[in-house]
């Protein structure tokens, strides 16, 4: 049968008129055609002489059916499954509007999920949320699935000509995600281009922030790699877990750290010989702060104008900014003391004794006899007692003898257990590998399932 010129530019408006499912049933539904155009001549360069035209050649149109492959043949019921959308919720909006962006068209169900009690935790939409919708080729609502919380999943199902409403608890699955990246400019530069979140490259510093001073020893070229986890609920991305092995070369140097828990569950990060990452004493007491006046035996005092030692290290930071232990301490005194302002003083093992002075606040609940532990924020950055500005003065003393903490050695935690090392280094093998291959493919995302 030929076919004109009208009937197939009719065919083609048609063809795109109907829905995604219409278009597949009809694609697959029966025999269909394929019309061939073949041309009789030759192959021939696309170019002509000046001021001549080209000769028409003849065609033949040639119709031939094919027979239709039994898969698609299965395919003639695809308009009864549902089809899943994922819709963000934007601000301002209800959930009328979020539904009818995925395409509901459903009075029975837009009823339940504004008069039935059960429809309540859709109330608590925010901006940003997501909510999956399953619906057929009618638009009718098949299944609806909301994360109000990391325990709390809202689900509605419709059976038949009834919708029910429940909630149940989310399935919870972490998976494990390495990156590496090279520094430009400075370290959260470097790990947004490597798409590693704020979070994780926080905790990366925190973990080899004995080793290195994120602040003044970064250089242009040092590399790093890092494996963590990723925690999902239901699909939905909620937070970030632990880093589990992070690996750094700073000035050509490379130091480890690998997660690892022992037998008799004690746990921390350990390089590969076994040594532990944690030294007795943070190097800063502030993450990513800059030092805005250093140690010094004789200094012009910015109030006084007299010339007298500085026996600390002031850090500039914004107020409020969290002040942690140095170290695993005893609450030696709180409380305001002259110049210092609101000062905290911990004692520590060895004779030693950290001060953290001019804070805004104390951190709630601390007094007096109370144990912390290193990095616990103990007070936040403020400006009281003799202060130009806001920042953190912080002494460290041995038998009440002022040191610089940015020169001192600082001692390191207990290694791993003899006992415990072979197994130890068993379990980093396979992390090793996964870290050299993020730095071969540094900007590939690899993902695994615990």
């Amino acid at each position: 049968m030929q076919k004109t010129t009208d009937d197939i530019l009719a065919e083609r408006a048609s063809f795109w008129t109907v829905s995604p499912v219409h278009w597949v049933r009809r694609f697959v539904s029966g025999p269909f055609a394929i019309v061939l155009v073949l041309g009789l001549s030759g192959m021939a360069a696309f170019g002509f002489v000046p001021g001549s035209a080209p000769e028409p050649h003849p065609t033949t149109t040639l119709e031939r059916t094919l027979q239709l492959p039994s898969l698609l043949s299965q395919l003639d019921g695809l308009s009864d499954l549902p089809y899943w959308h994922e819709e963000r919720v934007q601000r301002g909006d209800t959930i009328g509007n979020v539904l009818s962006r995925a395409g509901m068209r459903d009075p029975q169900a837009m009823a339940f999920l504004l008069s039935d009690a059960q429809a309540r935790p859709l109330y608590k939409l925010r901006p940003g949320r997501a909510l999956r919708i399953a619906l057929n080729g009618e638009g009718q609502l098949q299944e609806l699935r909301f994360l109000v919380s990391e325990t709390e999943l809202f689900t509605i199902v419709r059976g038949g000509e009834t919708l029910r409403a429940e909630t149940t608890v989310p399935e919870r699955e972490v998976r494990r995600e390495q990156r590496a990246g090279e520094i430009r400019s400075s370290l959260f530069g470097a790990a947004d281009a490597a798409g590693i979140p704020d979070a994780v490259t926080v905790e990366m510093a925190n973990v080899l922030g004995g080793d290195i001073d994120f602040y003044h020893d970064l250089r242009k070229g040092d590399r790093f790699a890092v494996l963590y986890e990723r925690v999902y609920v239901d699909g939905e991305l909620v937070n970030n877990g632990r880093i589990l092995a992070v690996e750094f070369v700073n000035g050509g140097i490379e130091y480890s750290a690998y997660w690892w828990q022992s037998p008799d569950g004690t746990s921390g990060y350990y390089n590969a010989k076994g040594e532990s990452s944690k030294k007795a004493f943070l190097r800063t007491p502030l993450e990513f702060s800059r030092v805005s006046s250093n140690f010094s035996p004789e200094r012009l005092h910015p109030l006084l104008k007299t010339k007298r030692p500085h026996t600390g290290t002031d850090f500039a930071a914004p107020t409020g900014t969290p002040v942690r232990a140095a170290g695993d301490g005893t609450v030696d005194f709180v409380g305001a003391q002259g110049g210092y302002g609101n000062l905290v003083i911990l004692r520590h093992t060895g004779k030693i004794t950290t001060y953290y002075g001019h804070l805004s606040r104390f951190a709630s609940g601390l007094k007096k006899g109370n144990r912390v532990a290193q990095g616990t924020v103990i007070a936040y950055v403020g400006k009281t007692g003799w202060a130009t500005g806001p920042h953190l003065h912080y002494e460290f003393r041995v038998a009440n003898v002022p040191r610089d903490p940015l020169k001192m050695v600082m001692p390191p935690a207990a290694p791993i257990a003899a006992k415990d090392k072979e197994a130890f280094k068993t379990n980093i093998a396979s992390t090793q590998t996964l870290l050299q291959l993020a730095r071969e493919m540094p900007m590939q995302k690899v993902a695994s399932f615990n």
